[in-house]
Order: structure tokens, then C-alpha cells, then sequence
């Protein structure tokens, strides 16, 4: 006779691998390498291993990105964002689980095929500024707030006594990636991190379009994803939030209501870490 609670754990686990991956198209989830850029168990594995925490500090990161007009612009004028979010969430996912787990020769070639990407996305704002994907300081932003944004949400639920050093380590490590995709300046400690928080922070606007963009992203119900869990992780993901960001963004503080949204992920993340953990 089945094991309950064997067939419950596979049966989670698949539907965690159908909402990160295209199951219907044949697409696997990413094998683990010996060989990827970053060692099993380092700092920036861990991180990137707590589903959880990347889906938290990935809605928390992609508000922030959208305060950005030019990384905004890009995303109005060359992504099907609106009609296909949850693609975009399963290519996000894919890039950083190649670049992170996968082996060396397939993370640099994700990389290479992004850098092909972004060097076709430019145009212009509609104050007549030329934007770039490929623009340093414009990705400096998109993986700083991405990177802070990863690590506070696995210390929130996972590890707050993460110790600084492997704190740090995680930046440097990430810092690879960046680097390789053009950003400029990167941070690669926790103060270099905060400092380059506070000088980006002048490039940023808010518009209708942001605050639009913002609802979107709060509303997204990706196939396979329960809806109450979706809320849940968006509103842990706006508690979050600096609260200047919420302000441009048009978002309210959830005050008491943010307690039980903590307490909701905390218990979904324990259980994925238990169905994984296993697997």
C-alpha cells in the first residue's frame, strides 16, 4: 500500500516543478552540477535553493526594478509581460537556477544568450532620454535590489542568524553573474550593497505605469499556483518593501495584517523544505 505521506511529498513537489517549469514542453527541472560556477552548500546556493524566499525576494526585487524608468520602459516597449507573466517568471527562475546550480558551460551560456537579448532593447523615454538594457547602472540597479531582496527574504524565513561573513560571501559570489551581464557598479558585501542602494535611489521615478505594473505583478496567478498562496507571497513581499518604495509605488503598509501573511509563508516554506529536502 502507498505511503500517504510519501505520495502527498511527490505530489507537492511536482506541482512546484509545474509552476517553475514547462512541464508540457518537456523542460526539466536544472540537475545540480559539481561542476557549476559556485561550490555545493556555499552561501549563495543556499540562498537560491529556498523556494519560498527567491518567490518572496523575487516579487519584492521586481517592484523595486519597476521604480527605475529605464528598466521600466524596457519592459512596456519589448516584454509580452502583461499577457505572459508567468513566462517571464519561468524564464527568470530558469536563468537563475542554470546560472546558479547548473554546470559552468550552460551558466555561461545563459548568460551569453541574455547579454544578446538586452543588446536589441533600447528606445526611448517619453521625456526623449535614450534607455539601454545593456546599460551599467541600470543593471547595477536590477541586481542590487535583486540580490538584497534574495538575501533578506532567506534570512526572514530561513536563517536570520545567517553569520555576516556568508552574508558577504553571497554578494561576491553574485557579483560573478553580475558582472558578467554588464551591471556596473557591483557590490560585494553587505556595506558596498546598502551604499549603492542610497546612490540609485536619485534615478528613481514614480508613474501610473509603475504603480500599474506593481498590481500586476501583486495579482499574478501563475498556472499551478494556488491563488491564496500568490496573495500570501505578495503580501509578505510589500511588508517588506522600503517604505519609500511602497509610497511610489502606491501601496499600503500591511500593518496587523502582515502577521499572518509571515506566519502563513514561514509554514509553506518549512513544508517545500521538508518536500525537497527528500527528494
Amino acid at each position: 500500500m502507498p505511503d500517504p505521506i510519501e505520495s502527498l511529498r511527490i505530489k507537492l513537489v511536482d506541482q512546484v516543478r509545474g509552476v517553475f517549469n514547462d512541464v508540457e514542453g518537456g523542460q526539466q527541472p536544472v540537475p545540480p552540477s559539481d561542476e557549476a560556477l559556485f561550490e555545493r552548500d556555499s552561501p549563495i546556493r543556499m540562498v537560491h535553493a529556498d523556494i519560498v524566499g527567491m518567490m518572496v525576494g523575487g516579487i519584492r526585487g521586481l517592484l523595486l526594478q519597476m521604480l527605475h524608468p529605464h528598466a521600466l520602459q524596457g519592459v512596456l516597449d519589448h516584454s509580452n509581460f502583461r499577457a505572459d507573466m508567468h513566462g517571464r517568471l519561468r524564464r527568470t527562475a530558469r536563468f537563475i537556477a542554470v546560472t546558479t546550480f547548473g554546470h559552468r558551460d550552460d551558466a555561461h551560456k545563459a548568460i551569453e544568450r541574455v547579454n544578446r537579448i538586452h543588446a536589441k532593447v533600447s528606445g526611448t523615454l517619453p521625456d526623449g532620454t535614450a534607455y539601454s538594457a545593456s546599460n551599467p547602472r541600470t543593471l547595477a540597479w536590477v541586481h542590487v535590489v535583486e540580490a538584497t531582496s534574495f538575501l533578506a527574504a532567506y534570512k526572514r524565513h530561513v536563517r536570520p542568524d545567517m553569520p555576516g561573513h556568508e552574508q558577504d560571501e553571497y554578494f561576491r559570489q553574485f557579483a560573478l553573474i553580475a558582472r558578467a551581464l554588464g551591471a556596473d557598479p557591483v557590490p560585494e558585501n553587505r556595506n558596498e550593497a546598502e551604499a549603492l542602494l542610497r546612490e540609485l535611489r536619485r534615478d528613481l521615478r514614480t508613474s501610473p505605469e509603475a504603480r500599474e505594473i506593481a498590481q500586476l505583478v501583486l495579482t499574478q496567478r501563475p498556472e499551478g499556483a494556488p491563488p491564496a498562496v500568490q496573495a500570501m507571497l505578495g503580501a509578505e513581499a510589500v511588508a517588506m518593501l522600503p517604505s519609500f518604495a511602497r509610497s511610489m509605488l502606491g501601496l499600503e503598509r500591511p500593518g496587523l495584517a502582515a502577521l499572518p501573511a509571515r506566519a502563513a509563508t514561514w509554514g509553506v516554506g518549512k513544508t517545500l523544505r521538508w518536500a525537497f529536502r527528500q527528494n
